[in-house]
């Protein structure tokens, strides 16, 4: 299938102990042998699975590139499926970079991003699903993420999804089948049983889709702005938030001017925290271009805290603030709870109203429980399958041919051809989920988002 192999550093570039340069395909044993002794015996005949040390050379000039650990798998019981060699060097950017040099003169290609894990897929290592669940598993920010995609990787949801493609078959099947019977000789009993197998395949590609919302929020995070006048307490509340001085609390207002980000974890989601600048009315250049970006931010976010202190905020100041915002994003968070209350304002009753006292830590674990609340988070921690975009319009497909099957069944017998058919699309869409069925754009669309070396 594949005329050369491939290679890539596979660790991240940087300083570190140690760097992996990978190996894999056709004659790849060929190629390491080129960059070892002449007085080595051939790679290939090593063991699957064992390591042994050599000096590292190039093979045109002879020159010594470095000592390293060499790791060896036959195909297929490796990564790809295919003979795959590991060179374990020195870490650092210019070792990495000699050692893969090397191999490259010695006749491997480059690997694209994601070529080793296309290969792997290609080679029946592991269906789609778990392709996408190492590019998850690679990027996730939280245990909770981590968690997940690990069960998508073992097989969890491509799992699923084949059970639904051999009961849709099935069902396809047993319809095509009918047709070799005469009408009268039908059981009487067979539509409303195909009817019942289909409702109970509805019923789970519903369920399925309703994890969509997680599985994004674990995917892609979420943005939460903490907004609002000067000296209000967004950057106390962003200290307690994290529990450490992240940012400068002073008395003094306009303190902060720039946008201040943190990674935090909101029920094992990730979240982008970002405290900004005071909201009002400056005369200086530098203040005025933070509370630009604030308003950028508060457009783009996921969710706005627009933090108030009581003492300071009236009437007509709170109305002029609040325009800025979608009503839908937003929770309001009254700090300073601490101190007497001053007097109450005339707020959209479908706002969420939190009390909080960032100075003690009073009401934040109830602003937690709103926050997750409005985003829709559970805190429930199950390591089950969660669907991603590309899986929740195949889903939906599915879904609409089911439906369509439903309405011919209960409408006509001579439907039957047609309903097979719409089968036939439906089973066709679950399979591009796995890559039962696949095109050179669905993998470029999965692969092209992965790391070189993965």
């Amino acid at each position: 299938m594949f005329e050369k192999p491939i290679a890539a550093i596979a660790t991240p570039v940087g300083y570190g102990g140690i760097c992996v340069v990978r190996i894999s395909g056709p004659n790849v044993f060929s190629v390491i042998d080129r960059v070892l002794s002449d007085k080595m015996d051939s790679v290939s005949e090593r063991k699957n699975g064992t390591f042994f040390y050599s000096t590292i050379y190039d093979c045109e000039t002879r020159e010594t590139i470095d000592d390293a650990l060499i790791l060896v798998f036959h195909g297929p019981k490796s990564y790809t499926g295919e003979d795959t060699v590991e060179i374990q060097g020195h870490g650092g950017v210019i070792p990495a970079q000699r050692l893969l040099d090397a191999v490259l003169k010695a006749g491997a290609q480059l690997a694209a991003p994601g070529e080793f894990t296309k290969r792997s897929f290609l080679n029946g290592n592991m269906d789609l699903t778990q392709a996408e669940a190492v590019c998850d598993l690679i990027q996730s920010q939280t245990e909770r993420a981590a968690a997940v995609a690990k069960c998508q990787l073992d097989g969890a949801l491509g799992n699923k999804i084949h059970l639904m493609y051999d009961q849709i078959v099935d069902i396809s099947s047993d319809l095509e089948h009918v047709l070799d019977f005469d009408e009268g000789d039908i059981a009487n009993n067979f539509v409303l049983k195909t009817v019942q197998r289909i409702d109970a395949l509805k019923f789970f590609i519903d369920d399925m889709i309703s994890s969509w919302r997680e599985g994004e929020l674990l995917r892609q995070g979420v943005l939460i702005v903490l907004s609002g006048a000067p000296n209000a307490g967004k950057s106390s509340l962003l200290n307690a938030l994290l529990q450490r001085n992240r940012a400068i609390v002073h008395n003094t207002p306009g303190t902060t001017r720039d946008i201040i980000e943190e990674s935090y974890s909101l029920s094992g989601i990730p979240a982008r925290l970002v405290d900004t600048a005071g909201l009002r009315d400056s005369d200086n250049a530098i203040e005025c271009e933070g509370i630009k970006r604030a308003h950028a931010l508060i457009d783009q976010a996921d969710l706005n805290l627009l933090i108030i202190d009581r003492h300071e905020m009236d009437q007509q100041k709170i109305d002029s603030i609040i325009q800025f915002f979608n009503k839908n994003k937003l929770i309001l968070v009254y700090n300073k709870s601490d101190l007497v209350q001053m007097q109450v304002l005339d707020l959209p009753a479908n706002i969420p109203v939190v009390n909080i006292s960032a100075l003690n830590g009073d009401g934040l674990d109830y602003l937690k429980q709103t926050m997750k609340n409005h985003l829709g988070i559970t805190d429930d921690f199950q390591t089950q399958p969660v669907i991603a975009q590309r899986h929740m319009e195949e889903l939906r497909t599915t879904q609409n041919v089911l439906s369509e099957v439903l309405q011919l069944l209960k409408s006509d017998l001579a439907d039957i051809v047609i309903a097979a058919n719409y089968l036939r699309e439906g089973s066709e869409a679950l399979g591009r989920i796995t890559g039962r069925i696949y095109s050179d754009d669905i993998l470029d669309n999965i692969f092209g988002k992965f790391c070189v070396g993965k």
